[in-house]
């Protein structure tokens, strides 16, 4: 069954239209109890008569997802995983990430969804637990619009910063990411500006170049996670696909019409990719991008025999790029005591449980 969540006002008044609903302002009326008022049940839309919340009810949901479990760190950084079954059972998992402290303990305020794009992941990276129980299919745009909101009722407050950092390759379902983003960035629903946003990719070089027509001033992070083929191919089948020979251009490319410093995001995996050389080669690829680096080491998963480096390894690393003046964070992820990296709360839950249609909701406090 559709969901309201991916209808535009243009979509939505068509669709009313064929339910013998013509005039404009009913459309209106329905992007306001959806996206201002965040109802779930068509019985709330109290301005619309019953006939027609009887047709759209037979015709369509509001909601595509439900909450069943929320996992929140005791490390004192306030991050949570919330994992979603959605219509046909299968799961897919969220994190909300708070603003880090400041100086003086102040927080900026600003609350980070890092959101999912498809249950499971086919590009299959060797150091990740999305692709460990294979790829099941792409999220609608509803799916994904619904994890945003599920995230602030989990939260209690607006998201305001979007990464496409969970679950999936988000260039390897470009329809639905662009329909999801256009309804992100629409006054009349989300309204996110795209320098909140921030889209992921392993390397889909031909999703890349959809992006980038897309035209909005998105931010990009590219996984790199290797500074040359060798590398990169012990650990991202992606790149036997598309290698840097081909990704590197279309990255500067991107830079052509990019508002904003591309982030090379680059997990730092003992004695397979930190290794000193890397360092050097990262620094040329980083210099030669205008990108600055985001360093995170490891976040460890069961079932995978990857180790994180020591902390002098990795700081000495981060090191090694400043002293290229490259720009460079050192990033210990937030919510490493409850599983945060993506994937490991849903392969628990599947491998734990009979079946989805056993999944009670949890209790979101």
């Amino acid at each position: 069954m559709d969901s309201l969540l991916e209808y535009t006002h243009a979509e939505l008044a068509a669709l009313l239209a064929t339910l013998g609903e013509p005039k404009a302002f009913r459309a209106t009326q329905l992007m306001e109890w959806v996206w201002k008022h965040r109802v779930h049940d068509f019985s709330q839309m109290t301005n619309l008569s019953p006939q027609l919340r009887e047709k759209l009810a037979a015709q369509c949901c509001i909601r595509p997802l439900e909450v069943v479990e929320v996992s929140e760190s005791s490390a004192g950084s306030a991050t949570r995983k919330f994992l979603s079954r959605m219509q046909d059972g299968h799961l897919v998992e969220s994190v909300i990430i708070p603003a880090a402290v400041g100086k003086g303990g102040a927080h900026s305020g600003r609350m980070t969804l890092c959101v999912s794009s498809q249950v499971g992941c086919a590009f299959g990276c060797k150091f990740c637990a999305s692709g460990l129980l294979g790829f099941t299919r792409n999220l609608t745009a509803a799916e994904i619009l619904g994890q945003i909101l599920a995230a602030e009722e989990v939260a209690g407050e607006s998201i305001d910063n979007l990464v496409f950092m969970g679950m999936g390759e988000p260039l390897a379902n470009i329809d639905n990411v662009l329909k999801a983003l256009t309804l992100i960035m629409d006054p009349k629903a989300l309204n996110i500006g795209a320098r909140h946003i921030t889209i992921s990719t392993s390397g889909n070089v031909p999703g890349l170049r959809r992006l980038a027509e897309f035209g909005k001033p998105l931010r990009l992070a590219v996984s790199l996670h290797g500074a040359c083929d060798e590398v990169r191919n012990q650990i991202m089948p992606v790149n036997r696909k598309w290698p840097l020979a081909e990704l590197l251009p279309a990255l500067r490319e991107w830079n052509r019409t990019g508002k904003h410093m591309i982030t090379l995001e680059y997990i730092l995996i003992k004695d397979v990719n930190d290794a000193m050389d890397q360092a050097r080669l990262l620094s040329r690829v980083a210099a030669d991008l205008n990108a600055k680096v985001n360093l995170i080491p490891y976040n460890t998963v069961e079932g995978l025999p990857w180790v994180r480096p020591a902390e002098d390894h990795c700081r000495a690393f981060c090191k090694a790029l400043i002293a290229a003046k490259i720009p460079v964070t050192l990033r210990y992820e937030k919510g490493h005591d409850i599983n945060a990296a993506c994937g490991q709360l849903r392969l628990r839950r599947v491998k734990d449980a009979p079946a989805p249609g056993h999944f009670r909701r949890a209790d979101a406090r």
